[in-house]
Parts: C-alpha cells; sequence; structure tokens
C-alpha cells in the first residue's frame, strides 16, 4: 500500500479545503517545499501535490514551486490541478514529475485523455471526483449529470495508468473514505486506483490494507496530517 501525503498549493501556501470549497480553507504555516521536506525527513517516497491556483485557472501557475520540490528531493510526485493542455503535461513531465493527474480537461474532452495517454504512456493518471455517484470538474463548482462508471467504461482502455478516486462529500471531512465505492471503482478499472477523501485516522489506513484488493495501489492523507490526527511516525510504518 502506497501512502502520499498530500500538499495543496493556494498562494504559496500550504492549505486544506472542506468538500472543495475555495471559501472553506484552513491555511498552514508551513511551505509547499518544507512540507515536502518534512514528509521525505520522515522516508515517505510518493507524494501528492495539487496546484489549486491551477485548478481555478486552467495554468501550470505553480511549475516553480514543483520544480524546486522535484530537484531537492528524491520524491515519486503525482501533480494535477488545471492540466488542460499537452504543453502542460509536457512541462511537469521534464520538470521531473513521475504521474500528471487529468481531471476536467480530460472529462470534458475524452480526446484530450486519449491524445495524452499515447503521448505520456504510463505518466498519466485519472482524477474521478464524484458526489453522489456522479462527477464533478472545475474545482468541483461544476457537478456533471454523468455517473463515473459510465465515464470509467468509456475510456478504461485509453492507457490511463492510474485513477485517483475522490468521493467529495468526504473530502477535508475527516469521515473516513467510502471504501464501498473505491472497491467497484478498482473492480471495474484496468488500472491500479488511489483512495482518496475524508481520511481521519490511522485506522482508515488500516482498513485500506485490510481490504487486501491488489487492484488498490494507495492512499492520499491530507488534512488528518496537518490538523495532527495522524502522526508521520505513526503513518510511515503503514507504507509496504
Amino acid at each position: 500500500m502506497k501512502i502520499f501525503p498530500a500538499i495543496d498549493i493556494k498562494d504559496k501556501k500550504c492549505v486544506r479545503l472542506i468538500k472543495g470549497d475555495f471559501e472553506n480553507k484552513t491555511e498552514y504555516e508551513t511551505s509547499p517545499v518544507d512540507q515536502a521536506a518534512k514528509y521525505k525527513d520522515h522516508g515517505f517516497k510518493n507524494l501528492h501535490i495539487v496546484d489549486l491556483d491551477g485548478a481555478l485557472t486552467g495554468k501550470t501557475v505553480n511549475l516553480d514551486i514543483i520544480q524546486e520540490i522535484v530537484s531537492k528531493y528524491d520524491l515519486k510526485i503525482e501533480i494535477g490541478g488545471g492540466v488542460r493542455s499537452l504543453d502542460s503535461i509536457k512541462q511537469y513531465i521534464d520538470a521531473g514529475v513521475e504521474k500528471v493527474i487529468l481531471g476536467s480537461g480530460a472529462i470534458k474532452n475524452k480526446e484530450f485523455l486519449k491524445n495524452s495517454c499515447e503521448k505520456f504512456k504510463g505518466q498519466i493518471a485519472l482524477g474521478l471526483d464524484a458526489k453522489d455517484g456522479n462527477l464533478s470538474v472545475s474545482g468541483w463548482k461544476e457537478n456533471l449529470n454523468v455517473k463515473t462508471i459510465d465515464y470509467l467504461k468509456a475510456v478504461n482502455d485509453f492507457g490511463v495508468s492510474r485513477i485517483i478516486y475522490t468521493d467529495i462529500n468526504r473530502d477535508g471531512m475527516k469521515t473516513s473514505p467510502n471504501f464501498d465505492e473505491t472497491v467497484k471503482i478498482a473492480e471495474f478499472s484496468n488500472c491500479p486506483v488511489i483512495i482518496s477523501g475524508g481520511v481521519s485516522s490511522i485506522n482508515d489506513i488500516k482498513k485500506a490494507k485490510d481490504l487486501n484488493n491488489k487492484k488498490i495501489e494507495g492512499i492520499i492523507v491530507g488534512k488528518a496530517i496537518y490538523d495532527g490526527d495522524i502522526k508521520l511516525d505513526e503513518l510511515v510504518k503503514e507504507i509496504e
């Protein structure tokens, strides 16, 4: 089980949102680069980064921060947030990230997802963010009347290398992830799936591992780390 500590960047700071609401955010004192250093020092190997400025603007706003993190620390980074062109993907790949997460751009334009997977083989992850079973896009401001499974059926053979499944109703709420729905997605998906949204305690990590599902590759932990509900020393022991 891979564990992905999360860094969400807004205005050059680490923040966490409640259910993706930009008006309901908590800012933390630590900088994204310092937070990455802390994760590296504790022995984490993977990192989940979201450029929230990018999610709002559709541009790679914080590319300089990503470049600095990649150059300083040997971490496998997945990065998302407003990636809507092949040029943006290339910028991140050239910076040295492991995978680029496509969300709104891919969901609204399947051809873009297909082209991205063909051009950047093994380096494209797909972010599926769902509310009550339907996909949401554009920083979760727009709820599509499209079932997550129906969309996945249409793109399952494109060559996506990883899916990050987030239940928006649980994100930032620390109410435990939606394990049941994630397992359904994983069973249907042609690629590994990451659990995202709602991790509240170390017990959620243990439960994810107890699923013993080979299709579930890892889990993302965000707010519970920043708020002190999960200690990094404790979390790193759960890495397999």
